[in-house]
């Protein structure tokens, strides 16, 4: 029997998306569309969060809603960092901060635009924006020189990031923050990083691809109960973390 995308409307709970660890193979490329529609209200992006699923959606498609099998994972305590970059932190020039340039953050990630446009589309960069405001999204950004060189963005729900995009605005800028989120996370408890998609770029720092089942399973211990953390701060460009991070 075939997997059926499940349709949602607005009006149903938030909550009303099928368990994505009894979907078989899903639909859609990468595999993985589990249900189309609904809204991006607060309530239900963390629903789908919690149950492993994201949205991801051009401006002409409706709210599609994706668990690719298999999921793209970076564990915290297996992250690998590069010794170029550990040569290029040791350099001195490399600051970074949370949470003080959030819209920044995403709205240098909308310009990395690919072949079919931005899915960061005007609505999705409102939701999160609210999500940020209610303390579940986080953006880590990287400085060098005093210049915004790159930032990463997603939500935390207790033992776990979901890391939706990064930029770089100069070479290792993306790579500092990534680096600066796995730092803060080993600080906060925080065990694994969800990357949603195999990529390349991700490859060099550690990335495992774990079937679905086996992820929602993990997600379901590590974010019961996660409440938001509006706290989660540093100092504007604070300098003091940053020769830790030659050592995440």
């Amino acid at each position: 029997m075939g997997f059926r995308v499940r349709l949602l409307s607005p009006e149903d709970p938030p909550d009303a998306f099928p368990d994505a660890r009894e979907a078989g193979i899903a639909l859609g490329y990468p595999d993985g569309l589990i249900a189309a529609g609904g809204d991006l209200a607060p309530e239900r992006l963390l629903a789908a969060y919690h149950g492993g699923l994201f949205p991801w959606f051009n401006d002409d498609q409706p709210i599609l809603w994706w668990s690719p099998d298999p999921r793209a994972v970076l564990p915290v305590e297996r992250f690998h960092m590069a010794r170029s970059l550990a040569r290029d932190l040791r350099r001195g020039r490399w600051t970074f901060s949370v949470n003080n340039h959030f819209a920044d953050v995403i709205d240098g990630c909308a310009g990395n635009r690919g072949p079919h446009g931005t899915w960061i589309t005007a609505d999705m960069r409102s939701a999160y924006l609210r999500l940020h405001q209610l303390g579940y999204a986080h953006s880590v950004e990287s400085w060098h020189a005093g210049e915004l060189a790159g930032g990463i963005y997603g939500l935390r729900l207790g033992g776990a990031f979901f890391g939706e995009s990064m930029f770089s605005a100069r070479s290792n800028g993306s790579k500092v923050a990534l680096s600066a989120l796995i730092y803060l996370s080993r600080q906060a408890g925080i065990e694994l990083l969800d990357a949603q998609l195999e990529s390349a770029h991700l490859q060099q720092f550690g990335l495992e691809l774990w079937p679905r089942r086996e992820f929602i399973d993990a997600l379901r211990r590590l974010t019961a109960g996660a409440a938001p953390d509006p706290g989660w701060h540093l100092a504007p460009r604070d300098a003091r973390p940053i020769a830790a991070l030659r050592d995440a």
